[in-house]
């Protein structure tokens, strides 16, 4: 049974693992959240979001329909994911056809107000705080600005090497 910090939070639909925690005042349905996972004050997850095991989503974010999201990640406060590049497709065709899917590895960092289009992130990356990521980021890279760019890779050992 997933542990609330609030009745305060929306939670409709939603499948949680055993000890995952939302705090205060969330709006979650359609979800599907793993074990030992934290959801943060003032976060969105919407429908047909998958979040793996022992993740942490920090407060504020907003984390879109179509997004996959791996296990021990790490999503700083007031990140924002993108699902649908020419908005508001819903609202003006009635259809989600339009809608790109994020995929996010394990292991990944995603800090303090990154925005993630429909990408794909590979495990072990590491996106800076700010990054505006519109591209694919392979495993191990770490990117930074708007639009995000490569400025290093991790190694095996988990230290940073230029790239």
């Amino acid at each position: 049974m997933p542990e609330f910090f609030s009745d305060q939070a929306i939670i409709k639909d939603c499948n949680f693992g055993e000890g995952v925690q939302v705090w205060h005042f969330c709006n979650l349905y359609g979800c599907s959240i793993d074990n030992f996972s934290k959801v943060g004050s003032y976060t969105e997850i919407q429908s047909n979001v998958s979040i793996g095991k022992n993740s942490n989503i920090c407060s504020h974010s907003f984390i879109c329909s179509n997004t996959t999201i791996g296990d021990d990640v790490f999503i700083g406060h007031g990140v924002m994911t993108i699902n649908d590049l020419y908005p508001p497709s819903f609202k003006r065709t009635g259809s989600k056809d339009g809608w790109k899917s994020i995929t996010i590895g394990d292991h990944v960092t995603v800090g303090t107000h990154a925005t993630l289009f429909p990408v794909t992130i590979g495990d072990h990356a590491v996106i800076g705080a700010g990054a505006v990521v519109t591209k694919d980021v392979p495993p191990g890279a770490v990117v930074v600005g708007n639009p995000a760019k490569i400025i290093k890779y991790k190694d095996e050992i988990n230290e940073y090497t230029t790239g």
